[in-house]
């Protein structure tokens, strides 16, 4: 039997962790706010609620990059592998701001916010991207020249609101959004690195007539081991330039 201290101990180890890791809760599009999945309270309300988040199984990382729990978050060790449809889509119009409400990010968690799109070839509450690549870059933030961090500085200074921009130019249709923290705190070796991916369906309208025709990535695929940003040590050296990984950002939509 644990004795009481050992028992509030080992209660604040458990509060600790579950406080040291975060997902988006919260979408703004316009006027229109849309609640986030929330792992600790949807599995277990009856009628389940309609999100448009993919399901994520915790608020914890996902560190194996050969998994399909890179893409939209997931626990295929334990039976939920990631990425299954969501019931609804929000609208948003080309060119608008999405903004992404983080839970509260710790201070130590420090990384880049990186965001991919994937045009769904059909009905987006179906879709599974699998291992095809779909996805292009459209947004990405690593570690200014001052020293400061997207996931921890900037986000933070911006009350944990991450805003994209639709590309204004876009061809209309539905499409993914996958918005992710990589927190380097532990990436000096691999598997190190804590991806903290979410997905967000929508669909945009437009007159638009853009779409990628290189740089497509897939989720398994675009991050390895040896890719640059991947293994980090965030501590050594202060002035050291961070790669920020993925392909380059698709400007032919702005």
């Amino acid at each position: 039997m644990l004795h009481l201290g050992s028992a509030l101990l080992l209660a604040a180890l458990a509060a600790l962790k579950v406080e040291a890791h975060g997902y988006v809760q919260d979408v703004v599009i316009g006027a229109q706010h849309y609640t986030g999945y929330l792992p600790y309270q949807d599995p277990y309300m009856n009628p389940a609620p309609e999100r448009i988040i993919r399901k994520i199984p915790s608020n914890g990382p996902v560190t194996d990059l050969s998994l399909i729990d890179i893409q939209c978050n997931g626990y295929t060790d334990g039976g939920e592998p990631g990425s299954a449809p969501a019931p609804i889509f929000a609208t948003v119009t080309a060119g608008a701001e999405v903004k992404l409400n983080w839970t509260t990010w710790p201070d130590s968690h420090v990384g880049p916010v990186i965001t991919y799109l994937a045009r769904a070839p059909s009905d987006i509450t179906q879709w599974q991207p699998g291992t095809d690549a779909v996805w292009f870059k459209i947004d990405e933030a690593g570690k200014t020249a001052d020293g400061k961090w997207a996931a921890t500085d900037i986000l933070s200074a911006d009350d944990s609101i991450w805003t994209i921009t639709i590309p204004p130019k876009l061809k209309a249709g539905q499409y993914l959004i996958r918005h992710e923290i990589i927190a380097l705190h532990g990436a000096f070796d691999y598997p190190g690195a804590q991806v903290y991916p979410s997905c967000i369906q929508i669909e945009v309208t437009g007159s638009g007539n853009a779409l990628p025709t290189s740089g497509l990535v897939a989720f398994p695929g675009a991050y390895t081991p040896d890719t640059p940003g991947i293994v980090f040590d965030v501590y050594s050296d202060p002035t050291l330039v961070y790669p920020i990984p993925g392909p380059a950002v698709w400007t032919g939509g702005n």
